[in-house]
C-alpha cells in the first residue's frame, strides 16, 4: 500500500493516525502480561516503533498497571548497557520486544527461552537472529524494516537530474546501515554516477562528515541508520546551507529534517509487531514458526518546509516508475 503525505512546518498528519487508536476498553479477563522492552537508543523511528507496538496492546485491552507490567530499558547506544539490560530482562518476562539489531542480538545471546519479538531490523538472517525469514527456528521473530532502496535512489536521482556525484553517509558499525549502503552504492553506480561515501562512528562526527560531503556532491542518501536518525537536525542544517536534497530511508528521518522518502512508517511497523505479540500472548503462537514480516505500509513523504528552503515544488516530487 502506498500513500503520499506532505509535512508542513515540521509537522505531519501522522498525529491523527496515532490519536485514532487511543480509545479502547480494558480486557478484564486477560491474565497479567509481563513485557520487557529493550531499545537501542532514543530517536524518532525507534520511539515510533515502540509507541505503535504499545498502542496495539492498549487497543486489545492491556493496560499498564492493571493487566500489563512493562519493564522498559533504553541502552542509549551503550553496548555495556545492552548487556546488563538484557540480563535484567531475561527470564522474568512473558514476552520481550527488542528494538534495533544490537538490542535483539544482545537479548538473543542471553535468553534462548523467552519469546522475543524484534523490530527495526533490516536483515535478521545476516544478524544471526533467525535461520530464515519463513521459519525462524528459535525464540525470536518479528518485523524487518528493509525498505525499497531502488525506489528511494530513483527518487533522489529524479531530484538531482544533473548530478555527477551522490553522497551516502551512515555509521559503519551498524550492520543494517552497511547492507543498505552497499545496495545504494550499487544502484547509483549502475546509473553511471560516482558515489562519495562518508562513514561515522558517533553523533559527534556527523557535522564534519556532512560538511565534507556537501562540498563534493549534488545529493545525499541516508539509510535507516540510528546515529544519523538521531542527528537529522544537523543533517538538515548542512543540507539547507548547501542547497542539497537529502533522501532518507524512513519517514521519521524526513520529518526530522530530510527532504523526502518512499519508505517505512515506523509507527505502522510497530503496530504490525504488536499484532504479532497478540498472537503469542493470546494464541500461544510459537516464534519458531512465525514468519518474519516486512512492512505492509510504504509512504511517499515530503517535508514541505525543507522543499521550500531548497526551492523545490513538493508537487513535482513523485516516486519514479
Amino acid at each position: 500500500m502506498m500513500e503520499k503525505w506532505t509535512i508542513k512546518a515540521g509537522l505531519t498528519v501522522i498525529a491523527g493516525l496515532v490519536l485514532a487508536g487511543c480509545t479502547s476498553s480494558t480486557n478484564e479477563s486477560a491474565e497479567t502480561v509481563n513485557l520487557g522492552i529493550l531499545q537501542l537508543m532514543d530517536h524518532e523511528s525507534l520511539n515510533a516503533t515502540r509507541e505503535g507496538f504499545l498502542e496495539v496492546l492498549t487497543e486489545a485491552g492491556y493496560t499498564e498497571g492493571e493487566n500489563l507490567n512493562i519493564d522498559y530499558q533504553n541502552a542509549q547506544l551503550d553496548q555495556s548497557n545492552l548487556q546488563s539490560m538484557s540480563e535484567r530482562l531475561s527470564g522474568d518476562n512473558d514476552l520481550i520486544l527488542a528494538i534495533a539489531t544490537p538490542a535483539a542480538v544482545s537479548l538473543a545471546n542471553v535468553d534462548q527461552e523467552t519469546p522475543i519479538l524484534f523490530t527495526a531490523i533490516t536483515d535478521p538472517v545476516d544478524a544471526g537472529l533467525v535461520a530464515n525469514l519463513e521459519e525462524p527456528g528459535g525464540n525470536l521473530t518479528g518485523t524487518t524494516d528493509a525498505g525499497p532502496i531502488e525506489e528511494q535512489i530513483k527518487l533522489l536521482l529524479s531530484l538531482t537530474p544533473e548530478a555527477k556525484k551522490i553522497g551516502i553517509i551512515y555509521n559503519s558499525s551498524e550492520p543494517n546501515s552497511v547492507i543498505q549502503g552497499d545496495e545504494a552504492t550499487r544502484l547509483i553506480e549502475e546509473s553511471d554516477l560516482e558515489v562519495v561515501l562518508k562513514t561515522v562512528s558517533s553523533t559527534n562526527e556527523v557535522m564534519q562528515a556532512m560538511e565534507s560531503l556537501a562540498s563534493e556532491v549534488e545529493g545525499i542518501y541516508i539509510p535507516t541508520d540510528n546515529t544519523l536518525a538521531s542527528t537529522m537536525g544537523t543533517v538538515a542544517q548542512v543540507a539547507e546551507a548547501n542547497q542539497l536534497p537529502v533522501v532518507a530511508a524512513s519517514t521519521e528521518q524526513v520529518e526530522a529534517g530530510g527532504l523526502a522518502t518512499y519508505g517505512i512508517d515506523y509507527h505502522e511497523l510497530g503496530r504490525q509487531t504488536g499484532e504479532m505479540a497478540l498472537e503469542i500472548i493470546e494464541d500461544d503462537a510459537d516464534p519458531a514458526t512465525m514468519a518474519v514480516e516486512s512492512s505492509k505500509v510504504l509512504r511517499l513523504v515530503i517535508n514541505e518546509e525543507m522543499a521550500e528552503k531548497l526551492n523545490i515544488n513538493p508537487d513535482t516530487i513523485l516516486v519514479p516508475e
